[in-house]
């Protein structure tokens, strides 16, 4: 049996979002500035907990439901404890975590209350390589807060 490649899930799941209900940016009604902004703030708040070591705190971006799916290089993992579960496995400790810095490279509202978010992010790890990658995350507004729902990052 032959697999899809990630780059077809990528390029299925892009075609899907764009099929979204879209806000008309160009609106004077409507202003993602803030909304923007809010988004910036949560991952910022992400990259400082994962560079202290805090799982936990850093989890609080993501939407805590059964429904959260997360896409990496070993394919997709579904539900809020079972990403918490992975991270805690593959980061046991605040030095294999090391330093994580994202660079968003562009933060697009597709609906009043959802936008996604492209980006890199960059870990300074002792003794290590290094390691990079992209991002793509979908965010939604819930009960007046941004999560994100879904992320699909590689490296």
């Amino acid at each position: 049996m032959k697999l899809l490649s990630p780059s077809f899930f990528s390029l299925v799941f892009l075609c899907l979002l764009s099929s979204c209900k879209t806000v008309d940016i160009t609106d004077k009604d409507f202003s993602f500035d803030e909304d923007a902004r809010m988004i910036e703030e949560v991952m910022r708040k992400q990259e400082k907990a994962w560079s202290e070591g805090n799982i936990e705190e850093f989890m609080k971006g993501y939407w805590n439901s059964d429904k959260l799916s997360f896409g990496g290089r070993r394919g997709f993992t579904y539900g809020y404890d079972q990403v918490m579960s992975n991270y805690k496995k593959g980061y046991p400790t605040k030095e294999i975590m090391g330093i994580l810095t994202f660079d968003i490279i562009d933060i697009v509202p597709v609906a009043e209350k959802a936008a996604y978010v492209l980006g890199q992010y960059s870990l300074e790890v002792k003794d290590d390589a290094n390691p990079t990658g992209f991002f793509t995350l979908v965010f939604r507004k819930i009960n007046g807060e941004w999560k994100i729902v879904t992320d699909h990052t590689s490296g």
